[in-house]
Parts: structure tokens; C-alpha cells; sequence
């Protein structure tokens, strides 16, 4: 079998047409290629239209499942806190605790806002129209609120007398009260950085095959590391802290929520959904020109 002759604008699978292979090695060097960026684009961008036409009721379900399920993150930081007390390498070990609840929530598929703002992005910024700002304005608007809910209801049960050891109560509290910025513009920076790391983790989880969860984790880790703020993670965390009395409903609001989803909401749409759709947006446009 002659392996596929490729495009004219595109690179030719490295190996594929190599004289000096096996038909079968040729097959085998064309799977090796790396993933096209404008195919990654295609893929998250059909899993954005899917997620755009699902219900109401399916979205908010997803949501709250994944603001549930973010609450992990919080915990399983506070719990690795409080066991590496006292040691040198608490705060290089403990933010990978941060990872879990992003491994349950994108290997189980739930609706995480911060993964919406590439994914339901792409298809907007395919082909711009007022529908399609309409349904985006929509699922974002479910996702952000069911994901909240999550973390609010996580931080509730977490704050239940006896429900968590004395050293991770404090270890809970200290971290909760690490969430707060007292700078608007510092923190919706510092949240850009997170957005913009969650959703390359998205962009290149579908070229990732069995290695994704290795890419989620090495991309969330720097998050944690970092601490740069995260509109879902840090709700469980700052939802803590005003259920516990360490902060006000005020500062839940203006300290963390406002300067979070702005620096996330710019950090995952401008940063990365427009430098990524941008080169791939040309390849398309140089292409339909090539066919006219």
C-alpha cells in the first residue's frame, strides 16, 4: 500500500516516504508524528460545539460535579502540609496535592470554567456571530456558578467540627488565608498565568495519548507551586476562610473572586485561544484560497 501523499502546505510525516523502510516501518513513522497544530485546533474545537449545545441541566449537573471535585486540591494540599510540617521540602512537595482535583475533574470529563475558556472559545472565534456569543455567555455563565456552588458546599464539609484531624484543620486555614490578594492588578495578573497554564494543558492533551496524566500534573503543579490564583481552586479555598470567620463575604467578592475571574478570563481566552487560533486560522485561510 502507497503511503497517503501529503498536502501541499503541509509537512510530510517524518519517515513516511523513506526508501530505506519497510512498508510497515513507513506506517509505523507516520504514526510517530507529532500532532498538526491545526488538528488539536479541530478536535478542541468540535469538543466545544458539543459542550455549547449541551442543556442546562446536563452543564450544571457536570459543573457542580466539577466544583466538587476541585475541592481535592485544597485538601489534599492541606493534608501533605500538615504531615511535612517542620521539613524542608513542604513547599516543593505539598503543591502536588494541588494536582488531584484536576486529574478527577479533565480525566472524568467535568465541566471546569477554566477549560470552557479554550474549548467553547474556538468555535466563537471560528465563526464570530451573535448566536454564538449568546451560547458561550450561557455555558459560561452555568459552569462559573455550578463550579462555585461546588466549592462552596466542599468548603462547607470540610469546615464540619471533627470531620478533619486538629494539624489539617490549621493546615487548611493556613492555606485558605494565602488565597486573598490585597491588589486587584497583582492579582488578576498572577491569575492570567494560571488561566493561560490550565488551558495550554488543554491544548495539549489531545497530542498527550497516555501520557495526559503526566501533562496535567506537570502543568498544575507549577500552578500550585507558583500560587497563582485560580477562580475554581481557590473558591474551595477563600469559601473556607469566610465559613471559618477568617474572612468576610467582602472579601471573598472583592479580594478574590474579582481579580481571579478577570486575570483567568483573559489569561484562558486572550493568551491562549487567540495565539493558538490565530497561526492555525491562517493555515485554514491560505488553504481555502489554495482550493478557490
Amino acid at each position: 500500500m502507497t503511503p497517503p501523499e501529503a498536502d501541499d502546505d503541509e509537512q510530510p510525516a517524518a519517515g513516511r516516504d523513506s526508501p530505506h523502510l519497510e512498508e510497515h516501518e513507513r506506517e509505523q513513522a507516520a504514526r510517530s508524528t507529532q500532532v498538526a497544530a491545526r488538528v488539536i485546533h479541530e478536535v478542541l474545537r468540535e469538543e466545544g460545539e458539543i459542550e455549547l449545545r449541551r442543556s442546562v441541566g446536563a452543564l450544571s449537573w457536570s459543573g457542580l460535579a466539577a466544583g466538587l471535585s476541585m475541592g481535592f486540591s485544597f485538601l489534599t494540599e492541606a493534608i501533605l502540609k500538615a504531615g511535612l510540617r517542620g521539613t524542608a521540602a513542604v513547599e516543593v512537595i505539598a503543591p502536588l496535592g494541588y494536582c488531584l482535583g484536576f486529574l478527577i475533574t479533565v480525566l472524568g470529563k467535568q465541566q471546569l470554567f477554566t477549560e470552557t475558556t479554550l474549548t467553547a472559545t474556538l468555535p466563537l472565534m471560528h465563526q464570530p456571530s451573535l448566536r454564538g456569543l449568546g451560547r458561550l455567555a450561557r455555558m459560561w455563565a452555568v459552569v462559573l456558578a455550578t463550579n462555585l456552588i461546588g466549592t462552596i458546599i466542599f468548603a462547607w464539609l470540610l469546615s464540619r467540627p471533627g470531620v478533619m484531624r486538629p494539624d489539617v484543620t490549621e493546615a487548611l486555614m493556613k492555606v485558605a488565608k494565602g488565597a486573598f490578594t490585597d491588589s486587584f492588578y497583582i492579582g488578576a495578573l498572577r491569575a492570567m498565568f494560571s488561566a493561560w497554564l490550565i488551558a495550554l494543558m488543554v491544548w495539549l492533551l489531545p497530542a498527550a495519548g497516555a501520557a495526559a496524566p503526566f501533562v496535567i500534573v506537570a502543568l498544575t503543579y507549577v500552578v500550585g507551586l507558583a500560587q497563582f490564583p485560580h477562580i475554581i481552586a481557590g473558591s474551595t479555598e477563600t469559601a473556607y476562610a469566610v465559613l471559618n470567620g477568617a474572612a468576610s463575604v467582602q472579601d471573598y467578592l472583592v479580594r478574590f473572586l474579582a481579580p481571579t475571574l478577570t486575570g483567568n478570563l483573559l489569561g484562558g481566552t486572550a493568551l491562549v485561544a487567540l495565539l493558538n487560533h490565530a497561526p492555525v486560522a491562517h493555515d485554514f485561510a491560505a488553504k481555502e484560497e489554495s482550493e478557490a
